[in-house]
């Protein structure tokens, strides 16, 4: 069953007729599932898929994966997890352009999109504009050209669509975006933002890695498929051993292809696209970042020609900006320094490797309060008072006001329980409770939801949220504004100097080689 495009507008616009309900159905399915296609299988993407498989609300209609071996990993990982679900039944791609002109005869309603990077923009526009609803792995696209036309494309075909930034639907999250958008903190100024990441070779290291002969093409593998919208280049198998750098996690063994793909130019954004979506959300939101006028790297390690710096600090820069969430409110212009990388640090066996993150006098009340700056999180800090995010998704928050010595969590806090609700809380059974959660017995759900969410706003159900007109909380208004400071981020960070962007005209003021990184190179038979 296909929506028809007004079909499909009037489920995006309707709005509920209580700001929390949750149902009351207008369903334009019926009792039908809602017949989904999944392209990219392991991964993040068989996170993706698979608890919408367990929802119970769609039908698989299609599987697509460059590398057909990625069939057997996930059905083997199925049955390690005990559901019971024969992928083999299911059309299987390994050209996405082959599913994408039989979409119509399958009968796609919606498409998850967890490819490489340089994948997304291609895949998701290409089925937007046959009318089917998209959620697409952060980040959302490669480059601020196809984040334009991305944002464009969704709203000239009514379509829904929901990036990967699960925290969003965490309620702990939620809570704190309300109390920020309250003004509590006064003026905000200054953010500070910080993952682990990268955990993948990054560098001269990955540089490196590119060079010579091409390796021998393993079977299952469609290299052409893979590279996609890419220029063609030699492929390279695994890593050399002592090649790969650091690999915490053991994901790593190709040179491209499972993962490693993320710290190349061509194919990935590095570890600011990676987590920026997850860890800024927070501060995008609660302080309503727009107007966004520039990004510097002040700090760079291994800069290259191919791959993302082993590691880096990025400033962006948020201009003066009216509030939407207080009428007559004026917000005040805001810097935003990104790190992501590796830094020695001594620990119990020697030296290890952590994550770049501020220092302890950046932010001296956290300190006092946890003991040492987290590994990942997020700290605001106002004229009245400070907030600070302490893992990635936004489920463990608390708030200190300027003449208080300690955090508290943000549901215990007084002068927080005052500010009123305004963001519906996703308290349906769909989705599991988040243990890492408020940690007060307040509402919190897990990530889950944020696919339940993306399933129920197709079917116009669930609540509906003003402050980005869309049942999905992470719709194009919140995912388009959040990636434009993201991607020129990630362009400061392969070139010198300030980056001025002007978000009307699309360009870079006075900066030939920054206007040359907006567009992707699109190869011959992969236009979009």
């Amino acid at each position: 069953m296909k929506l028809s495009s007004t079909r499909r507008n009037f489920i995006r616009g309707a709005a509920g007729a209580s700001l929390f309900a949750i149902g009351g159905c207008r369903c334009p399915f019926g009792s039908q599932k809602i017949k989904l296609a999944v392209v990219g299988v392991m991964g993040k993407g068989f996170t993706d898929w698979t608890y919408m498989l367990r929802s119970g609300m769609v039908e698989i209609v299609a599987f697509c994966d460059a590398d057909s071996a990625m069939r057997e990993k996930a059905q083997n990982s199925l049955a390690a997890k005990g559901i019971d679900f024969d992928m083999y039944r299911v059309p299987f791609y390994t050209d996405v352009r082959r599913l994408l002109d039989d979409a119509g005869v399958l009968g796609v309603d919606a498409m998850t999109v967890s490819t490489p990077d340089h994948m997304h923009g291609y895949i998701a526009i290409q089925a937007m504009r046959q009318g089917i609803h998209v959620y697409v792995q952060k980040p959302l696209v490669r480059t601020l050209w196809e984040l334009d036309l991305f944002g464009k494309t969704a709203k000239e075909n009514g379509v829904i669509t929901q990036m990967g930034n699960q925290g969003s639907a965490l309620n702990t999250m939620r809570r704190c975006t309300e109390v920020l958008q309250s003004g509590i903190l006064g003026d905000v100024t200054e953010v500070h933002v910080w993952t682990n990441r990268p955990v993948w070779p990054q560098g001269l290291l990955a540089k490196e890695s590119t060079l010579g002969p091409a390796d021998t093409l393993r079977p299952g593998l469609n290299w052409e498929a893979w590279i996609g919208t890419a220029a063609m280049r030699n492929f390279k198998g695994e890593y050399q051993p002592g090649k790969k750098g650091y690999d915490p996690w053991n994901l790593c063994s190709g040179v491209y292809h499972s993962f490693s793909w993320r710290g190349f130019y061509d194919f990935g954004c590095g570890a600011f696209g990676d987590m920026a979506c997850h860890t800024m959300n927070l501060a995008f939101r609660g302080l309503e970042l727009g107007n966004f006028k520039s990004a510097e790297c002040v700090k760079i390690v291994e800069k290259n020609d191919v791959a993302y710096p082993t590691n880096s600090i990025v400033k962006l820069v948020y201009g003066e900006r009216a509030s939407a969430c207080r009428l007559g409110a004026k917000l005040p212009e805001c810097a935003v320094y990104w790190y992501d990388g590796f830094k020695p640090e001594p620990g119990p066996n020697g030296v290890r490797q952590s994550g770049l993150k501020p220092g302890k006098e950046v932010m001296p009340k956290v300190v006092a309060s946890f003991g040492d700056v987290p590994n990942t999180g997020c700290y605001i800090k106002g004229s009245k008072g400070e907030v600070v995010m302490m893992d990635d998704y936004g489920g463990k928050c608390a708030i200190c006001m300027k003449d208080e010595a300690k955090f508290v969590n943000v549901f215990e806090h007084e002068a927080a329980k005052a500010v009123a609700r305004v963001i519906p809380y996703r308290l349906d059974a769909k989705a599991s409770v988040d243990k890492g959660g408020s940690g007060t017995g307040a509402p919190a759900v897990s990530a889950d939801g944020h696919y339940v969410e993306f399933l129920e706003a197709i079917r116009g159900e669930g609540a509906y949220y003003d402050q980005v007109h869309s049942r999905c909380f992470a719709d194009t208004e919140h995912s388009v504004p959040i990636m434009e400071g993201i991607l020129v981020g990630c362009i400061a960070q392969q070139l010198e100097g300030r980056l001025d962007w002007c978000s009307a005209s699309q360009t870079f003021k006075g900066n030939s080689a920054a206007n040359a990184l907006v567009k992707p190179f699109l190869r011959k038979g992969w236009e979009i």
